[in-house]
């Protein structure tokens, strides 16, 4: 298969992607919890960063900038609004729902654009079965609640989302009782691995078998500590230049790790397998084109690289297969569909095989489109990648919800693209 790119759009350079949003909003969420002076440096004012520093304000907590990359926050519990908005964000959502159940007063959370459609309705009957008083939207937001959460003994469907999961473990810590949690059908388990990163890290402590999210013990009346913390970047943006990288040219991307406990660090052995040049070291990674041969990869538990690993595929030469794809129901937009819908426009072929969990791509050189980001962060930046293999620009409808998550998103592109040429 060609997969020639044409010679002004292929990469070379060196990029610092933004810092983990993940990692941004749970400590967010727990310097508001902290008393004291919390200070957060290497932090990315996205969106869904913005979204989260809204919610603890509104909470309670005081935040200063101290920079473009640094702010401080003093902590308390002492919500200034019973409506806390929380953008188009469905981390801070989950996230701080049961935060604003530990209150005793009533706080309807709300949201925005494709929130609005996206599923709440694991939050309901556990939050209940922990004291808190619940309205809500049939399983969607609007939800109102009034605590004070208790604690106790609760069963969590942890199958469509862990982001639940992390609202109670960062939230109950702090209840009056202890609590256990039992968790059915984890998923997207490394991002819990982060929450209990997150929870350490702020002096709380939380019980459970190592290797096993099925069981949490928290003890309550605990007290989060207001620590100095530097946010590592997200392994979620750097994938999407890695894969540019390894379609298009040779980039080096820093302030990485690869034992980070991020789950897209998956994308490196995508990366591997696929046939891209990787070159390891100790806080950055160096990627670079070479053939690429189709591939399998496994991504229930990382299913935000579906995006950029339908990119890899396709320009990958054979059908590659990526498991997981009943997770992509409940994202910014079905995310299985619309890569479906948008890659066909490109002459890419993806095909979706609910039956067995996987999606098969169909390698080819793709063709100039009018295409749709359907609001979708990431779909938006599969699609530039995409682009890459084409002669002429791709007409990406609503590229700017990148700012979602990676706000310089194109203008990384296009420096590594100046970088080349020059």
């Amino acid at each position: 298969m060609d997969t020639a790119v044409p010679r002004g759009k292929r990469l070379r350079g060196e990029i610092v992607p933004p810092c983990s949003k993940s990692y941004a909003q749970r400590a967010l969420a727990a310097s508001l919890l902290a008393k004291g002076r919390t200070v957060l440096r290497g932090i990315e004012l996205c969106r869904d960063t913005r979204s989260a520093i809204n919610a603890i304000e509104a909470l309670g907590a005081k935040v200063e900038i101290i920079n473009e990359n640094t702010i401080a926050i003093e902590g308390g519990l002492k919500p200034r609004t019973n409506n806390l908005h929380v953008g188009e964000s469905g981390l801070a959502a989950r996230l701080f729902t049961p935060i604003a159940a530990l209150h005793s007063s009533p706080i309807c959370i709300s949201g925005e654009g494709t929130l609005l459609h996206r599923p709440m309705s694991m939050m309901i009957d556990p939050l209940q079965e922990l004291g808190v008083e619940l309205r809500d939207g049939g399983g969607r937001l609007p939800i109102e609640v009034c605590g004070p959460m208790r604690g106790g003994r609760v069963k969590v469907d942890g199958s469509m989302s862990s982001q639940f999961v992390t609202g109670l473990l960062i939230a109950l810590p702090v209840a009056q009782r202890d609590t256990t949690i039992e968790v059915h059908g984890a998923v997207s388990t490394p991002y819990i691995d982060m929450t209990l990163d997150t929870l350490e890290r702020f002096g709380v402590e939380v019980m459970y078998n190592e290797g096993d999210y099925s069981q949490f013990y928290i003890e309550g009346g605990q007290q989060y500590k207001a620590i100095d913390y530097t946010i590592e970047s997200d392994w979620s943006a750097a994938a999407m230049i890695m894969v540019a990288a390894a379609i298009a040219g040779e980039v080096r991307v820093t302030n990485l790790s690869t034992l980070s406990r991020q789950a897209d660090t998956a994308i490196c052995r995508a990366l591997e397998r696929a046939g891209a040049s990787l070159i390891i070291e100790q806080s950055a990674i160096t990627v670079a084109h070479r053939h690429l041969e189709a591939f399998t990869f496994d991504a229930t538990h990382c299913p935000d690289l579906f995006p950029a690993l339908v990119a890899l595929a396709a320009a990958s030469e054979g059908v590659s297969t990526i498991r997981g794809i009943g997770r992509l129901r409940g994202k910014e937009s079905d995310r299985g569909e619309v890569l479906r819908e948008e890659y066909a426009k490109l002459g890419i072929d993806v095909e979706l095989d609910y039956d067995e969990d996987v999606m098969r791509v169909v390698g080819g050189t793709p063709h100039v489109a009018r295409v749709d980001s359907h609001d979708d962060h990431r779909i938006a930046m599969s699609l530039a990648i995409t682009g890459l293999r084409i002669n002429e620009e791709l007409d990406i409808q609503n590229r700017e919800c990148v700012a979602k998550s990676y706000p310089s998103f194109f203008d990384d592109l296009e420096q590594l693209k100046t970088s080349e040429c020059e």
